[in-house]
């Protein structure tokens, strides 16, 4: 597992399956690491070479600022530089989807397929972002997990597999206080509407059923915007891969391997 420079800040990363097959780039959502992939490394494996990283701030990668989409998507294209990748697919969750639209409107002839899962481009509204950094810079990731908890995943899934629920919720509870509060500041800003019809890729769009924090408008919106995009839904909230992984690993590795 490399730590690759990104002008100065380490970035953390993992590399699973073939070596000689197809690169794919799998990005976290916020408070994830990259362990949140775990349930499509298997799936995955057997085709692709599995790229995944800790985000700036987030697991074992570094801290340093200023945190912005520019940043986060320049971070990535270090680590294609960096492993002598010419060119990738990507899935994105959450914030990881909000890279990717980056790095299509911004780099796309590093990347083929672009999979933007349970994500938006835009929030009209700063204050769910300036509230979580208020609380989290006063009493920690605990005083919010419950809450993310209930957004991430579905009552009937977290009841069904406490185990599974116990590791995602560790896996906010670690992340490092100044990288949430960064990533926080740089999603009150998040509009990025006017880079969509701008994405020339096959695009693949994931939501779930069951989420309310990028909710099914959001998808259909970016949908109607990118030129070439389809959507799915899963029955989910907002951390499918976990919560569908079945249903997810299907719908993404169609999507890849579709001519």
């Amino acid at each position: 597992m490399p730590m690759i420079d990104a002008d100065g800040c380490p970035i953390h990363v993992a590399i699973d399956g073939r070596d000689e097959g197809p690169a794919i780039v799998l990005s976290n959502s916020l408070g994830a690491t990259i362990k949140m992939w775990e349930p499509q490394l298997a799936a995955l494996g057997t085709q692709f070479r599995v790229i995944r990283y800790d985000r700036r701030g987030h697991g074992r990668s570094g801290t340093a600022g200023p945190y912005s989409f520019e940043r986060f998507g320049r971070d990535v294209l270090a680590i294609l530089d960096a492993l002598n990748i010419r060119k990738a697919h990507w899935c994105g969750l959450s914030m990881g989807g909000m890279v990717g639209q980056w790095l299509g409107a911004n780099a796309p002839e590093r990347f083929d397929k672009i999979v933007l899962a349970n994500t938006t481009c835009y929030y009209p509204d700063p204050t769910r972002f300036q509230d979580r950094i208020k609380a989290v810079t006063k009493d920690g990731l605990a005083s919010i997990a419950d809450q993310v908890m209930a957004s991430w995943l579905t009552e009937d899934f977290r009841e069904r597999a406490p185990a599974i629920t116990g590791e995602i919720r560790n896996m906010l509870l670690g992340t490092p206080v100044a990288g949430y509060v960064g990533c926080c500041q740089a999603l009150s800003t998040l509009d990025q509407r006017a880079l969509l019809p701008t994405i020339t890729h096959p695009v693949l769009i994931v939501a779930g059923r069951h989420d309310q924090s990028t909710t099914i408008a959001q998808a259909e919106f970016m949908r109607k915007a990118i030129p070439r995009a389809n959507l799915t839904i899963l029955d989910s909230a907002h951390i499918s891969n976990v919560e569908q992984a079945h249903a997810f690993n299907d719908a993404l590795i169609g999507f890849l391997t579709q001519r």
